[in-house]
């Protein structure tokens, strides 16, 4: 795949770091272009409506674990080859939501503001507040991949930006005293309490609340890296174990803004076909709704990949 003007500038400016690696589809060299930030890359040199060479993907998945959230752009994929390429890295999961999952392949959830007889077609308002997808599940999805098929604009504008932030990095800054203090501390995710803090998703609330509480570590480890990582989110954990409620909101909403600064975080704009993937372990993130129905559309297909039990 040639390269874009965007990533001839970004070269140009000496933006990020550029990393050859293994060859991709038709023995072209896969390319990571790092961001100047602590996560976020650009991949170039792969078509992923062909099935990558295991050190073509062995390259991908490797920047993905350094970076966290790797955006591969102008991919043309079908539903079948997008699932294909998900599941280089695991199982692919069926989300609760199922109303909104796509009519012939239950297994790609649609995200998206248009509307079908007065109601949206997918899950509208997903990623209104900082999070990390599904963590109120016993085995929180390894990864999440979006594919862009309409993005919203204004006078040529990319509008809808998603948000990213470092729980690697966030801990690691942490004082060691801090650190020490969260040794064994597990607390309590909810699905309702994100949307109970925004008012939102309340048509889907009957099948939020078949879904039980979860606990997991505050500190958890990466299973592929050995990073520790904070993993809690405003508003989704609703206690910690052992600590008197005060304290433990007191304590989430600290690391929670924690994680939230500045020089831990990446922002994607986003372009027509792009295929963004992000590590559910290492980040949080956060959509940007600065669009509106019916004037900007938004499509996108998304796939989780299983994850295994935080630790």
């Amino acid at each position: 795949m040639a390269e874009t003007p965007a990533h001839t500038e970004a070269l140009t400016k000496g933006a990020g770091s550029r990393i050859q690696g293994q060859t991709g589809a038709m023995d072209q060299p896969v390319t990571v272009l790092e961001s100047r930030d602590v996560i976020g890359a650009d991949v170039y040199g792969v078509d992923l409506s062909q099935p990558l060479s295991p050190a073509a993907f062995a390259t991908l998945e490797t920047a993905l674990h350094t970076r966290a959230v790797l955006c591969v752009r102008q991919q043309r994929l079908t539903p079948p080859q997008f699932l294909a390429f998900a599941r280089r890295f695991g199982a692919v999961e069926r989300i609760f939501l199922t109303h909104y999952a796509h009519p012939q392949y239950p297994e790609i959830l649609l995200v998206s503001n248009i509307q079908d007889n007065g109601r949206p077609i997918g899950h509208a308002d997903a990623g209104r507040v900082w999070h990390t997808d599904m963590s109120y599940t016993a085995r929180p999805p390894r990864i999440t991949l979006l594919y862009a098929l309409e993005v919203p604009m204004e006078n040529g504008v990319t509008l809808g930006a998603t948000q990213f932030a470092s729980t690697a990095a966030a801990y690691a800054s942490l004082p060691a005293t801090r650190q020490t203090r969260l040794e064994g501390l597990r607390a309590v995710h909810r699905v309702a309490g994100r949307r109970a803090r925004t008012g939102t998703g309340q048509q889907d609330q009957a099948l939020r609340t078949q879904q039980p509480d979860v606990v997991h570590p505050v500190v958890r480890t990466h299973p592929y890296t050995g990073q520790k990582c904070l993993y809690v989110t405003e508003g989704e954990c609703a206690a910690i174990e052992g600590m008197a409620t005060e304290e433990a909101l007191a304590l989430i909403a600290e690391l929670a803004a924690w994680v939230r600064q500045p020089q831990f975080r990446h922002v994607h704009t986003w372009q027509p076909h792009d295929v963004l993937l992000w590590d559910n372990c290492s980040v949080q993130h956060l959509a940007t709704f600065d669009y509106q129905w019916p004037q900007h559309r938004r499509l996108m297909h998304r796939i989780t990949v299983g994850g295994s039990v935080p630790f």
